[in-house]
């Protein structure tokens, strides 16, 4: 029997007086932050709510997120996390597949609850920064009492967060208190000395999405750290909170670095308190980590994972070395390769990265399959998807991530690009992830996306959206020949066109999917 909460719980008696949360210039204590989860575990006791309820969070990165996140596993119940750019046609869906009986949103979000209330199994919205037609405040919502942990299984279900859903509705994800407890725990010691009871971490990377759920949130709390969540991110407000309070760990995806270095004051910043950046999400392109390097003292050490696996798999941890351009070694408890469709296991390559260019990248690559404590239970409700998710062989049950990519003999792996996102043109494989890095080197280029748009002669052709820096002025052509000089000639963007920003994910990955559709309407 366990209970992921049992983790804070460990936490608090041993650092009871440590700051926990701190947050817009006020902080909260272990002792007293355990306190509100107990309030929040015994209102849903008190309505008739417990194991196995499901609870939605329709939250920013505020305080009582984690209130209600702790305050539901203490109860028994289920997490299900939404995020809160979604409005009431998306958390309809979320709501209705996971049968949430509470809902906490912000108070500007409760209308978007009503609007699909009657048609879930919702019994109570609670009210966060405000009254709100409909809701209770959390204060009136919270009943006192400090109730013991509730038992679960270790198989059970302790989050239920969704996928983002590009290929038709989001899925749930069943995350078992197992699956996220060993994560934590893994994350925890991918760097020297483990996240330490002095620590202090950035909390911007949203807390409804994994990432900042288990490798931010849950590895400060569950080790006596301090946490400081931010509802929004702002590279000025970011890089002030980590100067102010003296941050010493931050996580972020690679939007947000590159993001810090494009600001007009980006060598101003002093980040000299920082003993680790981390980044995971999405490729971070290599120039803007050496950019990035080239400015701050910390090391920015990349990182790999999904939802489905809680969610990190492979880390370029500080104890193993890294190697720029990798998403580094498999974490310690986790086992991976690279299949081929067949399923069998594709060579490593001596040393990566290997120059794209020279290599035939359809004999050294393959997709990454994982296994281990940290992988899902499966997809709620869809027994059609997890058959399709897993692969079972010799004894073990193989998550298919659907990523490309390659390893080398020192067990580093490397991510080509998402299957889906591979541009087929004229019968050649084109992976957008290669062009993009070759865009991000050029000085007038701030930001920058390949996505794959029809033709009818090629079947697809390839196509740059690009930010330029401020000061930019590179012109279309210049694009064109500057890829031309450095690609293969199928793989140069033969369309160009240059935006103000790209649409992203609050998790900071680009929605290519947007750019496609803004390309049909043209």
């Amino acid at each position: 029997m366990t209970n992921l909460v049992t983790n804070l719980a460990g936490a608090v008696e041993e650092y009871g007086d440590n700051t926990a949360i701190g947050f817009q210039g006020s902080e909260t204590s272990y002792e007293e932050f355990w306190g509100q989860t107990g309030a929040f575990a015994t209102a849903l006791e008190k309505r008739g709510l417990g194991e196995g309820d499901r609870v939605a969070l329709y939250l920013p990165n505020v305080p009582p997120f984690l209130i209600a996140f702790h305050g539901t596993l203490r109860a028994g119940g289920v997490v299900v996390p939404m995020n809160p750019q979604y409005k009431s046609r998306e958390i309809g869906h979320l709501l209705g597949d996971s049968e949430a009986k509470v809902v906490v949103a912000l108070a500007d979000l409760v209308p978007f609850v009503n609007e699909v209330k009657d048609e879930t199994a919702v019994e109570h919205v609670v009210s966060i920064g405000g009254e709100a037609d409909g809701a209770s405040t959390l204060e009136e919502f919270l009943e006192p009492g400090d109730p013991d942990v509730a038992d679960r299984d270790d198989d059970d279900v302790a989050v239920q967060p969704y996928t983002s859903g590009t290929t038709g509705q989001p899925k749930g994800v069943q995350l078992t208190h197992s699956n996220l407890a060993s994560n934590a725990n893994a994350a925890s010691k991918l760097i020297p000395d483990g996240i330490r009871p002095d620590d202090k971490q950035l909390g911007v990377l949203p807390l409804f999405h994994i990432y900042g759920m288990t490798v931010v949130m849950n590895t400060a709390l569950f080790n006596g750290a301090a946490f400081y969540p931010m509802p929004e991110w702002d590279a000025q407000d970011a890089v002030s909170l980590v100067e102010d309070e003296a941050l010493t760990i931050v996580h972020g995806v690679p939007a947000m670095y590159n993001d810090v270095i494009n600001q007009p004051n980006a060598e101003e910043f002093d980040l000299s308190s920082v003993r680790l950046c981390g980044v995971g999400g999405s490729g971070i392109p290599v120039e803007v980590l050496r950019r990035f390097e080239e400015l701050y003292e910390p090391k920015v050490y990349e990182g790999y994972g999904l939802t489905e696996t809680s969610p990190i798999t492979h880390f370029n941890s500080p104890l193993d070395g890294r190697r720029v351009g990798s998403v580094g070694k498999t974490v310690p408890g986790v086992d991976s390769k690279v299949v081929d469709a067949d399923f069998e296991e594709v060579s490593p390559v001596e040393e990566g990265p290997i120059d794209e260019e020279e290599a035939d990248l359809r004999e050294i690559t393959g997709e990454i399959v994982v296994a281990g404590p940290n992988v899902m239970k499966g997809y709620y409700g869809l027994p059609e998807a997890n058959e399709e998710a897993f692969t079972e062989e010799g004894g073990r049950r193989w998550f298919h991530t659907g990523d490309i990519g390659y390893k080398d003999e020192d067990g580093f792996f490397y991510v080509v690009d998402r299957e889906k996102h591979m541009i087929v043109t004229g019968g050649y494989n084109v992976y957008p992830r290669e062009v993009e890095e070759l865009l991000f080197e050029h000085e007038d280029v701030a930001d920058a996306a390949v996505a794959g748009i029809p033709d009818e002669r090629r079947g697809e052709t390839v196509k740059a959206f690009i930010v330029r820096t401020p000061d930019g002025d590179v012109t279309e052509d210049e694009i064109k020949e500057y890829c031309l000089t450095n690609l293969a000639e199928y793989k140069h963007p033969r369309e160009v066109e240059f935006v103000d920003e790209l649409p992203r994910t609050t998790t900071g990955k680009v929605q290519k999917f947007k750019l496609r559709e803004a390309e049909g309407d043209a």
